[in-house]
């Protein structure tokens, strides 16, 4: 079943069905959605079903229902139906990844801690629904944490002289003391092409500089500051220093890395993982009259390590250097502010400046969000910014920036002033992406603007160039992208599982004590989903796909561990009563997570049905339920008549389908297995109805929130007989 979440509407007047108020509301046609649906029952029948008391009271099992927390929170007319005729909820959607996590990894508990309060004071359990599942989830989030990384370029020109790195020759640069080695290995660096240099630490080494590799000289000018970087890693825990020749005042300078206290230190640490290290010279660091310098790299604090050294990556920059680029935009780094931008259309709050933590480098970033998806619409999300200067007929131009956004987005520039040129459309993502647009000036170019219209999301945008050429400058090195290895998303993922499961169930320990924990694992046939699906929603996110097959074994491990040992620790399904081999693998996977020491309690089958739903099928399921030995829940029951105005025989067939399953569970669901019921959704309101089953007429209570025949089928079959049998004198209201 694919819902985003139930939000049911009550009407402004309501027919109070039951009541021993005096003070009854006269009730007549709301205009919000038209005329009552459904033909009239006959006035006997309303008239029983109006006896009918709630539906709760049928039942010694757990009578539950499907409910949208929002109308929940804010309608007390819905909130006073849904008190007096359950035991327990299962919000809809709020309780999900999706609905509760933010782009950071950040989990809201506001809205759900609320709901809680107010259910609690009402008597009524609250069951957690779900936990893990491929819908639903901030999958923005997720496969942020396992997108690309993408490490900007040097701050500048590179004035380092790398030519004897690059091919190997170490031309210029001196091997003083080798260790076991110091070569450039192919195929070794941030990207699987570039090349690093090797530098192997002997077994004897303990000294900082008994492995050590000197650059070649670099050239300064007086009062210039300079930055010295590269990105480094080693085979175990390492330990290095930069230091330098006798052009600096203080040849070992503690600079630009901490300890754990926060005070200067000697040298930084290496790990496994590729890290950048910089170093930056003040004019006050030289020696006066200096021209130049030397650096050395001292890695020999440590025997047996093998550190790895990126070429592409090693620069050194003269900060101070006048700009080799000229930028015709004003403002392209956004390190204070937006200034020179303009949103020429889109929504008011559409334009903003993002932290340096959404920044591609520095400390700012221009923030878009489109509202809404607007394909072939791009400039109803539109940012302006003016050309500083001409430009001149029949140059070329090029256009470049980086750009990322919080889920699959698209981006096109067009220009400003005369016959407009527009660049086709460049799809985004949550990685950040260098994009360059040439053009060929009319020489009436006044501007251009970013046309985010086209895709609803939020979009990072920085280092905004305009320059003439062929090229877009800016740095020693192009941005450069290194993705992650599999066994790297493997444990990324789950250590979010960890994060959401282990915060969501202490959070809750006091007061949720039911939890679907694997929501719908399998595929039609009865095997395992594997993630590969094809589902591109926007708010998909297979987490098997990363963990694999103990996905759910880890689920219900952490549920365990971080709840009540009395929880009741559910998975979850659809289709197991129309797909018998659906229901078989569900329950053999069950096996198999318990085979692996997790622990199942239950087994929830939906049962989102129709008038044609087999029942002997129905009769099959419930046997080989029952037969796995754990507690059995109808999780989302409900039976779809295909119209949003049922006749009376379609009510009538439609009362009997409910009665028929609550009747089923009861004879082949034994007494101690019984969960119990829970009934998905409240009414046939057309906005109940927005996301899941619209123009449908699946629930109890019809658009006006009146009781259908369908409420007394439910009842008689949680009561195990025909309660209006039982019924005396004439059939009115109390």
């Amino acid at each position: 079943m694919k819902y985003k979440y139930i939000i049911p509407i009550i009407a402004t007047s309501l027919l109070i069905f039951s009541s021993c108020d005096d003070n009854l509301m006269e009730w007549e046609k709301d205009p919000t959605h038209g005329e009552v649906t459904g033909a009239e029952l006959p006035l006997a029948l309303v008239e029983k079903i109006g006896r009918y008391d709630a539906l709760k009271t049928y039942t010694d099992f757990a009578l539950g229902n499907g409910i949208g927390i929002d109308l929940y929170m804010n309608n007390e007319t819905y909130r006073k139906i849904v008190n007096e005729n359950f035991d327990e909820v299962t919000p809809g959607y709020e309780m999900k990844h999706g609905a509760m996590v933010n782009s950071k990894g950040e989990i809201n508990f506001t809205t759900v801690d609320a709901f809680l309060a107010k259910t609690k004071a009402a008597g009524l359990r609250v069951f957690g629904h779900t936990l893990v599942w491929h819908s639903n989830q901030n999958a923005s989030y997720l496969n942020s944490i396992i997108a690309p990384t993408v490490i900007p370029g040097s701050s500048g020109t590179n004035i380092l002289d790398n030519a004897g790195l690059k091919n190997g020759t170490f031309t210029n640069w001196a091997r003083n003391n080798p260790g076991k080695g110091i070569s450039v290995v192919s195929n070794s660096g941030l990207t699987n092409t570039s090349s690093a240099i090797q530098l192997m630490s002997s077994t004897t080494s303990a000294a900082a500089y008994s492995l050590q590799l000197t650059s070649p000289d670099v050239p300064i000018v007086t009062g210039h500051n300079y930055e010295i970087s590269f990105y480094i890693k080693s085979d175990v825990a390492g330990k290095g220093r930069i230091s330098f020749d006798a052009s600096l005042t203080n040849q070992y300078p503690y600079k630009d890395w901490y300890n754990t206290g926060g005070s200067w230190v000697e040298a930084f640490a290496t790990t496994s993982s590729w890290q950048q290290v910089k170093i930056k010279l003040a004019p006050g660091d030289f020696k006066t009259g200096s021209t130049k310098f030397k650096f050395n790299l001292d890695l020999g604090y440590l025997p047996n390590v093998t550190y790895l050294i990126d070429v592409n990556s090693f620069a050194v920059v003269d900060l101070d250097a006048a700009a080799t680029v000229v930028n015709m935009v004003a403002n392209g780094n956004f390190n204070t502010d937006i200034s020179g931008w303009s949103k020429y259309n889109g929504a008011t709050d559409a334009l903003s400046l993002a932290a340096s933590a959404n920044a591609y480098e520095g400390n700012g970033a221009m923030k878009v969000v489109n509202a809404t998806t607007d394909t072939g619409n791009q400039w109803k999300t539109q940012i302006h910014t003016d050309f500083t200067s001409t430009l001149t007929a029949g140059k070329s131009y090029t256009i470049s920036y980086m750009i990322r956004s919080e889920a699959a987005g698209s981006v096109r520039c067009s220009t400003v002033g005369g016959s407009a040129q527009y660049q086709g459309d460049q799809v985004t993502s949550p990685t950040w992406k260098l994009v360059e647009w040439k053009i060929t000036a009319a020489g009436t170019e006044t501007g251009f603007n970013f046309d985010l219209g086209g895709v609803a999301g939020t979009y990072y945008i920085d280092n905004v160039l305009v320059t003439t050429g062929e090229t877009s400058g800016g740095g020693a090195t192009a941005p450069i992208t290194i993705d992650k290895t599999d066994a790297e998303k493997t444990k990324i993922i789950g250590d979010a599982m960890t994060d959401w499961i282990s915060k969501m169930m202490t959070h809750y320990k006091t007061g949720v004590f039911s939890w679907d924990v694997v929501n719908e694992p399998m595929k039609e046939d009865g095997t395992l989903r594997s993630g590969n699906e094809g589902d591109t929603a926007a708010d998909y996110f297979s987490w098997v796909k990363y963990l694999g097959k103990d996905y759910a074994v880890t689920a219900f491990k952490l549920a365990r561990q971080y709840g009540n040992t009395t929880d009741k620790l559910f998975i979850n399904d659809y289709n197991l009563e129309s797909r018998l081999d659906k229901c078989d693998g569900l329950i053999e996977y069950v096996k198999y997570i318990e085979s692996k020491g997790g622990t199942v309690d239950g087994i929830g089958t939906q049962m989102h049905i129709s008038l044609t739903t087999d029942k002997n099928l129905i009769v099959q399921m419930f046997q080989k339920l029952a037969a796995s030995g754990k507690l059995i829940k109808i999780s989302e029951l409900d039976v779809r008549l295909g119209t949003n105005a049922p006749t009376v025989e379609q009510q009538a067939s439609q009362a009997a389908m409910y009665q028929y399953v609550i009747d089923m569970y009861k004879k082949y669901i034994p007494v101690a297995q019984q969960y119990g019921v829970t009934i998905w959704g409240v009414s046939d309101n057309s906005k109940e109805h927005e996301f899941w089953l619209p123009d449908e007429s699946p629930n109890l209570w019809d658009a006006n929130y009146v009781r259908k025949h369908a409420y007394k089928g439910t009842a008689d079959g949680l009561a195990g007989k025909d309660v209006s049998l039982g019924f005396s004198g004439e059939l009115v209201k109390p």
